[in-house]
């Protein structure tokens, strides 16, 4: 069983500012490289007045450099916003800064706002996405290449000789064949992810492609232990209602595809929906028989501001009631690897 966690930064007037977030991250990534989560999932957009991640890498340059183990995925990475040859100037750096610890799910995004605000075309944006993760492979070998008519050379190479890992992501039937031509993998969101993944591995099938293991099985969107539910859901329903609300209002402007965030009212619309879940550490521990072993568990112990204290409360009690019970169970290791 996998551990994670995500952050995008959203600060909503309700909740704590951006530089107590930036900080708390750094605190939450060194304690969850000390007891043995393996992932942090940075996501990406721009132009959000609640200070939604504009700069996961560099945010992910901090993360690695306060950590041994801990490794940064930055999904979903908004590529077609980049230049690709500075992308992969970047994504070099940092893979260089962590040691091999980088992974990249590349989406084409879906806000209009983003698209106008770096003069990018959205009809072009899947024929952007396929030239920038070329670009990125050429760039990564160190050798010359031309790019739009130029002969380029992109140095130093990343740590790792083929660089990071690239998935694809989307949550529409387009994102899977295109993730099956061009991708190391794929990456679906949304609600239906399982059907997604069965339409990338039929087209590989077709291409004449091996059919790499699917991702793990996720637990929910959000999961805060607590050894007082009842006090506890007073504390996080703003913010998680800010946050769920907020995206699903965003998906809206995907025209296709579907988000696992519900728009709800209230708290007990929240209570009612399966991907937000606030759980004892019994709970939590009968939560993860029900996921089995091929899954992860993520938390997200910022979002919609929420209060550092009571982000921290949760994860600790996570580290001392259930973590233990995972080893016994065998579903974790007794030491970090």
């Amino acid at each position: 069983m996998k551990l994670a966690l995500r952050y995008d930064m959203r600060t909503p007037d309700i909740g704590v500012g951006s530089p107590e977030q930036y900080a708390a991250v750094l605190d939450h990534a060194a304690w969850a490289d000390e007891v043995g989560f393996e992932t942090v999932y940075l996501a990406e957009h721009h132009g959000a007045d609640d200070g939604y991640c504009a700069s996961p890498m560099i945010l992910g340059s901090a993360i690695l450099g306060r950590t041994r183990r801990l490794g940064v995925h930055l999904s979903a990475l908004v590529a077609v916003l980049h230049h690709p040859l500075r992308l992969a100037e970047d994504l070099a750096a940092l893979d260089l800064i962590g040691g091999g610890r980088v992974e990249v799910t590349a989406g084409i995004g879906y806000r209009d706002f983003e698209y106008r605000m770096f003069d990018v075309d959205r009809r072009r944006r899947a024929r952007i996405l396929e030239e920038t993760i070329e670009v990125l492979r050429q760039s990564w070998t160190g050798e010359e290449f031309e790019f739009r008519g130029e002969r380029v050379q992109v140095r130093p190479r990343p740590a790792r000789p083929e660089g990071p890992p690239l998935y694809v992501g989307g949550s529409a039937d387009a994102s899977a064949l295109r993730a099956a031509r061009i991708g190391d993998g794929y990456r679906p969101a949304g609600a239906e992810k399982d059907r997604l993944y069965e339409v990338y591995a039929a087209e590989l099938r077709k291409l004449g492609r091996p059919v790499p293991p699917q991702a793990p099985a996720l637990g929910p969107l959000f999961l805060f232990v607590s050894d007082d539910p009842a006090r506890d859901w007073d504390v996080v329903a703003p913010h998680v209602l800010y946050t769920t609300n907020s995206n699903a209002a965003w998906a809206r402007e995907r025209g296709v595809g579907t988000t696992a965030y519900r728009a709800a009212d209230g708290v007990a619309d929240l209570k009612r929906d399966p991907n937000i879940r606030v759980v004892t550490p019994e709970e939590c521990l009968a939560l993860c028989d029900e996921l089995g072993d091929d899954s992860e568990l993520v938390f997200q112990p910022l979002m919609g501001g929420l209060p550092l204290e009571a982000g921290w409360r949760s994860l600790r009690l996570f580290e001392t009631e259930v973590l233990p019970e995972l080893v016994v169970r065998g579903y974790r290791d007794a030491e970090p690897s």
